[in-house]
């Protein structure tokens, strides 16, 4: 037995819909300018014929249980007067798969989310700019909101709405077909970097409308036939 100098953290899972077991997390990935309409109001457009996908890591412990009748409550973080919000897709891979085929990528597809990547974006685009890792501006504490998982074994979702509001207004609308690697590609292309595993999410992109948030606002968004989220910021820290 295995004797530890202090009792190591928990396991970030999350519910699973209809089931009373939980999924646990294992790695956090995200894709990077995966909507058009994003990369332009990023001022990065991309350019598919000639660029390839490109991705970070959030720790899971930056996790946090979201959803209609869970609304969560996370701090406004430090060092940062710029917090964006990111509506997206998640997806839950629930197979071991390595340099898998777009052919057979639906076969790592356990389910779904709808999910929130929180960005400190005034810190993102100074590392951005400098060419530096994005980690302070992306890997945030609280910073990886996320429903419940959608069990949805070997469904390649194509097309559903994707929106959020902030205190009721509207300020991301589009539709998951509107990404440009969508998933079939996301998983043979990340295949090719990791041995994916079961219990890794991965946060497939945002649309355009990004935007700032501040202490007292209301998040709430969904995916079309997934799920939904909801998030009060809450105080500085």
């Amino acid at each position: 037995m295995t004797t530890y100098l202090f009792s190591p953290p928990a396991v970030p899972s999350l519910p699973i819909r209809g089931k009373t077991e939980r999924f646990p997390v294992n790695r956090i990935f995200c894709v990077g300018r995966n909507y058009h309409a994003h990369a332009v109001e990023m001022g990065r457009p991309v350019d598919k014929s000639v660029e390839q996908a490109f991705y970070f890591t959030k720790s899971p412990q930056t996790l946090v249980e979201s959803g209609v009748d869970h609304v969560a409550v996370v701090d406004y973080p430090p060092r940062t007067n710029n917090y964006h919000f990111e509506m997206e897709l998640v997806l839950a891979i629930g197979k071991a798969g390595f340099r898998v085929s777009e052919a057979n990528a639906h076969e790592l597809v356990y389910g779904y989310a709808a999910g929130l990547d929180m960005t400190r974006r005034d810190l993102q685009l100074v590392a951005r700019d400098k060419g530096r890792p994005w980690d302070t501006g992306k890997d945030i504490e609280q910073g990886s909101v996320c429903s419940e998982i959608v069990p949805m074994p070997g469904v390649v979702i194509e097309n559903g709405a994707i929106a959020l509001e902030v205190n009721g207004v509207t300020k991301q609308s589009s539709n998951v077909d509107k990404l440009i690697w969508n998933i079939r590609e996301i998983i043979a292309d990340l295949s090719t970097y990791y041995h994916l595993q079961p219990g890794d999410l991965i946060y497939t992109g945002t649309p355009e409308g990004v935007g700032a948030v501040v202490t007292g606002d209301k998040i709430t968004g969904r995916v079309e036939g997934v799920a939904e989220i909801a998030l009060n910021i809450g105080a500085a820290q």
